[in-house]
């Protein structure tokens, strides 16, 4: 069957609108756990649930409570958690599934559930898929004696606080680091600071107060402004600014400027391969990463790995390949060697490890490679829309293409969590690239 559920995050939308209503969820919960516990199998099962700080976390989470339950799961709630967390969690706790409730960086409108295999990465398109035909099926509850058990954990935050820490060099502390950490109002409100503070850093802590409703809003890796304003603000050395689940980051250094996640790579690539710890001499990111990174990279004998958008397909080119450094350039750092999935917070102490251990400043640091201009600008579309199929918008496209040739690239896509299309491009003489740019986006909205 065609997927029209999940998408390239797991199951995303606006709350309390198809496809994330109550009902949804129970029925995507039934489904997971008739999924993972197959017909006459009657020995336990577990799953672990975490969520963010959304209003819509509770009536999300209660919902896939029930599903789960109905058929024979037993159910683990986390709480507020990163999403990183779960995925180390379900493998910690021995789960059959994890699942994450959350949108990430959207607004807090929006929500999303995201599964996670026993091995605590996320589900492959096969399994989704399969997920989705149940859905669309009759799902067969369990018998009355073998209905799930459900059990909040208290202590899943201290468990991937304890986790976090370890993935620093040992001996190694942040005494005399003034850190700014930014965490979105979301689900690493907590755990962030605690693992920078026991780790000897004085934290200046924003994005902390959660309310249901301000997650993402002007804070986070998708506002970065608001941890560079406070950076200057406190003459810290270091900005961290992680996203609503905490599975991305965006660095901001001591003279408040924004360093992306392809920064953060080519760093970390440098540093790995010089101990000899970066396997098969590459890094995964996706096609949205800059010409600037691929450069920095064969410069030094390393290749760049290059992949659909979406942390799931890094990931997926990783495991393929046996690579274990990959991400993307709006800051999801996949470090296998540590995390099943992007892990903002562990991606930012190997920053700070960086900073510890040759005394460079952030700004040093965070300016690894000169970035071939590049412009990105999203046109949202009508629901049934498909402008990316106009013969005047493929004709603009070709166009562009064509005349930036040998200098540049041009990338179209369909966002796979939102109705926009994204119009990227990269040219060395920036007034072309911004016509190049400029046309395509002009077109597409006439389109839409």
């Amino acid at each position: 069957m065609s997927r029209g559920l999940f998408g390239t995050d797991g199951v995303r939308g606006r709350a309390n609108t198809h496809p994330m209503t109550a009902e949804m969820a129970l029925r995507l919960g039934a489904a997971a756990g008739r999924y993972f516990r197959r017909e006459g199998d009657d020995s336990a099962h577990r799953v672990v649930i975490g969520k963010d700080t959304r209003l819509s976390g509770y009536m999300l989470e209660n919902a896939l409570t029930a599903g789960l339950t109905s058929t024979g799961m037993n159910v683990l709630l986390l709480g507020p958690v990163p999403t990183p967390a779960v995925g180390f969690l379900t493998r910690s706790m021995r789960a059959d599934v994890g699942i994450m409730i959350s949108a990430s960086h959207n607004p807090a409108e929006d929500n999303g559930i995201k599964f996670f295999g026993p091995d605590g990465f996320k589900l492959s398109d096969e399994a989704e898929a399969a997920i989705e035909a149940i859905v669309a099926g009759d799902i067969t509850p369990a018998q009355p004696a073998n209905i799930g058990r459900a059990k909040r954990i208290e202590d899943g935050r201290g468990r991937y606080v304890e986790y976090a820490k370890t993935t620093f060099p040992a001996g190694r502390r942040l005494d005399g680091l003034r850190v700014v950490i930014d965490c979105a109002n979301g689900a690493a409100y907590r755990a962030a600071p605690d693992v920078l503070w026991e780790l000897g850093a004085e934290v200046i802590p924003i994005g902390v107060d959660p309310d249901g409703r301000n997650i993402n809003a002007g804070v986070g890796s998708t506002h970065p402004e608001a941890c560079a304003a406070a950076v200057l603000a406190h003459g810290a050395h270091l900005g961290i600014s992680l996203d609503g689940d905490a599975d991305r980051v965006i660095i901001i250094d001591e003279k408040g400027r924004v360093a992306d996640g392809d920064q953060i790579m080519a760093l970390m690539a440098a540093r790995w391969a010089a101990q000899g710890r970066l396997r098969g001499d590459a890094l995964v990111a996706t096609v949205m990463s800059n010409l600037g990174l691929e450069h920095f990279l064969s410069g030094r004998g390393l290749r760049l790995e290059r992949t659909k958008v979406g942390d799931r397909y890094v990931v997926e080119r990783m495991r393929e390949g046996g690579f274990n450094l990959g991400g993307e350039q709006s800051g999801h750092i996949v470090m296998t060697d540590y995390a099943t999935t992007g892990d903002g917070l562990i991606a930012a102490m190997q920053f700070l490890a960086a900073m510890a251990e040759t005394g460079d400043s952030a700004s040093t640091l965070a300016a690894q490679f000169d970035p071939v201009p590049q412009m990105l600008k999203n046109v949202r579309y009508a629901a049934g829309a498909d402008p990316l199929s106009a013969v005047e918008v493929r004709a603009v496209i070709a166009d562009a293409e064509a005349r930036l040739a040998g200098t540049g690239r041009v990338l179209i896509r369909k966002s796979g969590t939102e109705p926009l299309i994204r119009v990227m491009a990269e040219a060395d003489n920036e007034a072309v690239l911004r016509e190049v740019v400029d046309g395509i986006v002009a077109a597409v909205e006439k389109a839409a």
